[in-house]
């Protein structure tokens, strides 16, 4: 005897004859078999037993033969499961009959008497099918969570101060259209994430967002990576392999580091955008896209321009609008909001739930000038929290680097205030940027340094 096929197949017919010869067929081939000989038992079935197939009689009431009633019940079936394969079985059929139902969702359609042979054939495949279904909306399931989670590390994006409200401003007007965007800013600012927060409020944000970092691929690799390439093309090319264009094609596309491009490979990205289709490496065949291209670079482009290591025409394709994202050193109090957000989700993830800032470490993380940017303070953060073994964070916990140059030179005849400047800086170097410790010992109050500080730009 071989081996049962892994599925529940659900058969409703009211001749009981018919139930008892289909299951006496059946019943050694499916894992679950299960006959009903009234239809009106059928969403209660559906629950109990979440079957995979439906044999399903289009009749049910003596002498009717329109099919009306087994129409009706495959909408209420297809409505309780979608992807549940439903098989019409009938004495009475037509073309016209067998049209409607699959029409109306049915998967096949069998006449009775019928042949063993293709009735078993029709479930099999009714069986494939669901269980298809079944696994694309797992995939598609496991998909979305992964996006929410992405989306989730990418998301917050704190903005009250100025630069940011402008930043945010620019999002809001910009995504609601298909225009190509160039991101500026220094290394670490969020680039990416101001890219996924247009994607994400855009028409396309129900499809892919897909994120390249340009400065990892090699010459040699670039077109095979971002236009794909068939089998045979090259050398380890055993299979055809689609592109990251056509990937993204219906989405969103995000050029990161496109300053960091060659000429020549500047050239073969040119022709791509404007044309709006790819050729894969070993094909002549052009591939339609259509993708909403977004850019990045910590380069400054019009330089770039002006001294031929950037192409005029590529530019102006690629930034029909700029957005530049400040430094976080211009940002204000946004720096502080950033910083509780990132002590707040690593506290969760490291369990350390009572884990707070000191007064020293919030005025530590204000005077230090951030190179690295929002990812500098991120890491810090993160870093802080796992090395703490107390519920206080304080400044020492932080490592923050010293500025080279934190304390200035005097001129050979100091004025009064290059001399306050002095000793402002070199107190706040001894007590590694405590406010109030400086305060302390230059018997000052908090607000008078922070003008001072201001004043004297340190």
């Amino acid at each position: 005897m071989t081996d049962k096929t892994d599925g529940c197949v659900l058969i409703v017919d009211d001749n009981p004859a018919v139930i008892r010869s289909m299951h006496l067929f059946l019943k050694h081939e499916f894992t679950i078999l299960i006959t009903e000989t009234d239809p009106e038992q059928i969403p209660s079935r559906m629950k109990t037993t979440k079957p995979d197939v439906i044999l399903l009689d289009m009749n049910f009431t003596a002498g009717e033969s329109s099919g009306k009633e087994g129409l009706k019940w495959l909408k209420r079936i297809l409505s309780a499961d979608p992807d549940v394969s439903v098989v019409f079985i009938t004495a009475y059929g037509g073309i016209d009959l067998a049209v409607t139902a699959i029409r109306e969702g049915a998967l096949d359609f069998i006449l009775k008497p019928w042949d063993n042979h293709k009735l078993l054939s029709t479930i099999q495949t009714a069986l494939s099918l669901r269980k298809s279904k079944m696994r694309i909306r797992d995939l598609s399931m496991k998909q979305s969570a992964l996006v929410s989670d992405i989306d989730r590390e990418f998301q917050y994006m704190a903005g009250r101060s100025a630069p940011m409200q402008k930043v945010s401003n620019a999002i809001r007007k910009v995504a609601r259209t298909d225009a190509n965007v160039l991101v500026t800013g220094e290394n670490g600012t969020g680039k990416e994430l101001v890219a996924r927060a247009i994607h994400r409020n855009s028409a396309r944000a129900a499809e892919i967002f897909l994120s390249i970092d340009l400065s990892t691929l090699s010459e040699s690799l670039f077109e095979s990576e971002l236009f794909g390439h068939v089998k045979g093309a090259f050398t380890d090319a055993r299979d055809d392999r689609t592109g990251k264009f056509l990937a993204a094609s219906g989405g969103t596309l995000f050029l990161d580091e496109i300053g960091n491009l060659s000429l020549p490979l500047q050239a073969k990205l040119l022709t791509v955008i404007q044309n709006r289709e790819i050729v894969p490496v070993g094909s002549n065949i052009p591939i339609p896209i259509d993708i909403r291209l977004l850019c990045a670079t910590n380069r400054n482009l019009e330089q770039m321009l002006s001294h031929d290591l950037f192409r005029e025409d590529l530019y102006f394709r690629i930034n029909t609008i700029q957005i530049e994202v400040p430094p976080l050193r211009e940002r204000g109090e946004d720096l502080i909001d950033l910083a509780m957000h990132f002590l707040q989700g690593f506290t969760q993830k490291y369990n350390k739930p009572l884990l707070q800032f000191t007064s020293a470490a919030i005025d530590a993380l204000r005077m230090y000038d951030w190179p690295g940017n929002v990812r500098e303070l991120r890491h810090t953060v993160e870093k802080a929290v796992i090395l703490s073994e107390s519920d206080i964070l304080d400044v020492e916990l932080l490592n923050l680097r010293q500025k080279d140059d934190f304390i200035p030179e005097l001129s050979e005849h100091p004025t009064m205030e290059e001399y306050e400047k002095e000793i402002i800086a070199r107190i706040l170097r001894k007590h590694r940027g405590n406010i109030s410790h400086t305060a302390g010992e230059l018997n000052i109050g908090r607000q008078t340094l922070y003008r001072k500080i201001q004043k004297y730009g340190l």
